[in-house]
């Protein structure tokens, strides 16, 4: 898979040439490029917004650097995402979908957002990791990216994803590790019984018991 960040400001993106990511990269299983919107401007001074037809508070980014940075790197197969507060929620189910694409082109939008020309010219489907706003679209491109990239073959292993939370629709149950008791606080018993199908059966009741408490609604939509 080969992944195409355009954004404004590529230096916050250290985070993804660590761990999990820096070794899929290694691999060669992914390979992540940063392309600054700025050098794509025509502009002398690099600008790259403008102030919004209609009125109103903030800039928006203008349509020319945004279509010349995104001909620069389209393929004919190209997904193009643009992480926006308007898009549809991002989930592990849309996680899973991405992994089948072979190029992602992620516009990391900023001010008041880009011109809707952008948006209508290339089909770009609009994504939004939460109910809330942020100051750009550098950190939902990493936490996409992050959740995409763990998925894919040989990232981690398959073990690694089979019990993790959502992946049969509840949150993942407790984990416990060395030492047995910690300041009085001891390893369910089960846990060290050795006896695989009551561990199971434990893990079982566990999780549905933590999605129960933290997200009900994950029950409700299986019904």
């Amino acid at each position: 898979m080969r992944i195409d960040i355009l954004t404004l400001f590529p230096e916050m993106f250290k985070p993804l040439s660590e761990s999990i990511i820096q070794r899929a990269v290694e691999k060669k299983i992914v390979q992540i490029n940063l392309i600054q919107i700025r050098d794509f401007s025509l502009d002398p001074h690099k600008k790259t917004d403008d102030v919004p037809y209609g009125g109103g508070a903030g800039m928006v980014m203008t349509p020319q650097p945004l279509y010349d940075a995104i001909m620069s790197v389209k393929q004919e197969h190209s997904k193009i995402v643009y992480l926006s507060p308007r898009g549809n929620v991002f989930n592990q189910n849309m996680a899973i979908q991405f992994t089948k694409c072979e190029h992602l082109i992620l516009i990391c939008g900023h001010y008041e957002g880009i011109d809707q020309r952008i948006l209508d010219m290339f089909n770009v489907q609009e994504i939004s990791i939460g109910d809330y706003v942020l100051t750009g679209g550098e950190l939902p491109a990493m936490v996409m990216c992050d959740a995409i990239i763990r998925l894919l073959d040989g990232a981690i292993t398959k073990e690694s994803l089979d019990d993790e939370s959502f992946t049969n629709g509840l949150l993942e149950y407790s984990q416990y590790t060395r030492p047995q008791n910690f300041m009085g606080l001891e390893v369910p018993e089960v846990l060290l019984s050795g006896h695989h199908e009551n561990i199971k059966k434990w893990r079982a009741e566990k999780s549905l018991q933590i999605t129960k408490q933290n997200r009900p609604d994950l029950i409700n939509n299986k019904k």
